[in-house]
């Protein structure tokens, strides 16, 4: 066995907790190693090329990219910040030799900093913490390193990690310095840290071809594309190769490489060839899947890949029944939505999709609301109409057949005047005060241990009740047993008495009964959520109702009725509002509210039997 370094080559992933500057760093990395043109036009956040990334502002797919520096290739892997994407970075660890964890200067270390980084530790990476934001008003890097040293400790951080390089950076300003006080210049000192920190990947050219593939790609014209380094041997276009699993026994697939494409800037390069450590896309290799190892003929010798966080999270797809099903969307048989989310799984490790006792649902589970909530927004745009239930948590059996569900740790980031509020919300909802400390600004931040079914829905009125200033942020803690009954909603709804299109004037009488989601014009039908009861209790009601004309008139009779404006739901505010009685009907034109049960006398005479 004969281990060769490759000098001139190293890869790093960048991991951070959502928002606190991955993707903006490396903008600035591949702007200053010359990948563009000097007059080159490159929009911001150049790595997030999904429509629903640059929209929300987030990472949902990890990115591979490249640069060269000082004659040796980096390839940087951007990955996801937020919890529910967490399946991302747990496989893209695999495919590099070190990370650059990236700390906010301001906010310190958060729930998926710890996440993140004891990923990285499990597998024995090194570290560079990279401090970033420096330029904010109210930085503080000195707290912010103790912070991040402290986590270190939590996490049984060996002595080597320990002694881990710290920079600080402005990554908007594409500057890096290894001294707080020091104005930094360009990110020269990361390029620097990375060459002399992040080891040469290493392996054997002799040895059998071996590749681990991490990541998933998926292209109309070409398939799926693998992507993963080349762990030993190399591997060529035109090679016969063989498709093994080592977590599945029955994988075992002769096939050979068609196109092989190895990273450069933000393109794809055709390569003949590939050694040890280059990180390569595969083509042409039908039912590639994450995990698989691709080697040599008669040298199968699967590589151990860490099994992915099952999800925690589920809700059911259903086939659109609604009166008004099919006029707005183009897919909308169940055959098509099946083949949809199925397809779904070609890219997403961290999804399941299940067949139920009905042909028209699938239940789908993810690692978290938004997860499902970008799903169901893809599908949405490609034109797909279907329902979707309230989300519930997955839960599990101990041996005792006790119930346990899944906890978070929840980090409730709010201004002291609202710290009495947001404990008030979570402890209704079953969460537990675990500490609470003030932050350089004096905003509170509290830590809660709360089952992630209490988490379902709380957004929306956790900004309202903190008047748009609070900030919740968790992770998956563990397994708990369960902590009893939680109230999801406190208000019924308002629900369409008849078919019809709603009127100003069926709409002002209804308006007094609580706050309404639709607006004069809109098609309804029986047993459609058009607002929110002012009191506890459903209440049907008859917006399609119009004047009746007489032949006096009153002495108001001219005067225009007036609206108060609808509270229209975003799809995230919708998922959240609906209570475990209704679905959320979505079209690629409307989000609908409405009852499960859509009959006014079945509705009751159900409600009734579950009383009994």
């Amino acid at each position: 066995m004969s281990l060769i370094k490759r000098e001139d080559v190293r890869n790093v992933a960048i991991i951070a907790h959502v928002d606190h500057g991955k993707t903006t760093l490396v903008d600035g990395m591949l702007r200053q190693s010359g990948v563009f043109r000097d007059n080159q036009e490159v929009r911001e956040r150049v790595m997030d090329s999904g429509a629903i990334e640059r929209e929300r502002g987030i990472t949902i797919l990890s990115k591979n990219t490249a640069i060269n520096y000082k004659g040796v290739k980096i390839n940087i892997v951007d990955t996801p910040g937020h919890a529910d994407f967490g399946g991302e970075v747990e496989r893209v660890l695999k495919m590099v030799n070190g990370v650059i964890l990236l700390v906010d200067a301001f906010e310190g270390t958060m729930p998926q900093t710890k996440f993140v980084l004891k990923k990285a530790l499990d597998l024995d990476l090194p570290v560079i913490v990279c401090v970033n934001k420096i330029d904010r008003p109210e930085a503080r890097p000195e707290e912010v390193v103790d912070e991040v040293l402290e986590l270190f400790m939590d996490l049984n951080a060996s002595d080597e990690q320990l002694e881990c390089p710290f920079l600080y950076a402005s990554a908007r300003e594409g500057t890096c310095t290894a001294d707080p006080y020091v104005e930094g210049k360009d990110l020269q000192p990361l390029f620097d840290t990375i060459l002399e920190y992040i080891p040469a990947p290493q392996g054997d050219p002799d040895k059998g071809t071996q590749v681990l593939i991490s990541t998933i790609d998926y292209n109309e014209y070409v398939g799926r594309i693998g992507i993963g380094k080349v762990e030993n041997g190399s591997i060529a276009v035109g090679q016969d190769i063989v498709r093994v699993n080592y977590h599945d026994d029955s994988v075992h697939e002769k096939t050979r490489v068609t196109k092989l494409y190895e990273f450069d800037g933000l393109k794809k390069v055709d390569v003949a060839k590939a050694e040890v450590g280059s990180i390569v896309a595969i083509s042409g290799i039908g039912d590639l899947q994450i995990g698989d190892t691709l080697c040599a003929v008669g040298q199968e010798a699967p590589i151990v890949f860490q099994k992915i966080s099952e999800p925690t999270i589920a809700m059911n797809f259903i086939v659109n029944d609604s009166p008004l099903a099919g006029l707005e969307g183009t897919y909308c048989t169940s055959r098509q939505i099946r083949e949809r989310l199925m397809r779904e799984l070609n890219t997403d490790v961290s999804l399941r999709v299940a067949d139920t006792e009905s042909t028209d649902t699938f239940k789908v589970s993810g690692r978290g609301e938004l997860h499902l909530s970008v799903l169901i927004e893809t599908m949405r745009r490609e034109g797909y109409e279907f329902a979707v239930s309230k989300a519930e948590v997955i839960y599990k059996r101990d041996e005792n057949g006790k119930l346990l569900e899944p906890i978070e740790t929840a980090y409730v980031d709010v201004p002291a005047e609202y710290s009495g509020t947001a404990i008030s919300m979570l402890s209704e909802r079953k969460g537990e005060l675990m500490g609470m400390s003030t932050l350089a600004d004096g905003t509170s931040r509290l830590e809660f241990s709360i089952p992630a079914r209490g988490l379902i829905g709380i957004h929306g009125n956790f900004l309202t009740a903190t008047k748009g200033t609070g900030i919740i942020n968790s992770v998956f803690d563990c397994y708990a047993p369960y902590k009893g009954d939680i109230t999801y909603r406190k208000n019924g709804s308002l629900i369409a008495f008849e078919d019809g299109e709603a009127v100003t004037y069926g709409l002002f009488a209804a308006q007094e009964r609580g706050a309404l989601f639709i607006t004069s014009g809109t098609r309804v039908y029986a047993g459609m959520v058009v607002g929110e009861s002012a009191k506890p209790e459903d209440i049907e009601i008859n917006v399609c109702k119009t004047k009746h004309l007489t032949n006096t008139r009153s002495s108001n009779a001219d005067e225009a009725l007036t609206l108060t404006p609808p509270r229209i739901l975003s799809l995230e505010q919708a998922l959240d509002y609906i209570d475990t009685d209704e679905l959320l009907e979505v079209t690629p034109k409307s989000l609908r509210i409405r009852k499960r049960i859509l009959d006014s006398r079945l509705r009751k005479r159900a409600s009734f039997a579950t009383k009994q």
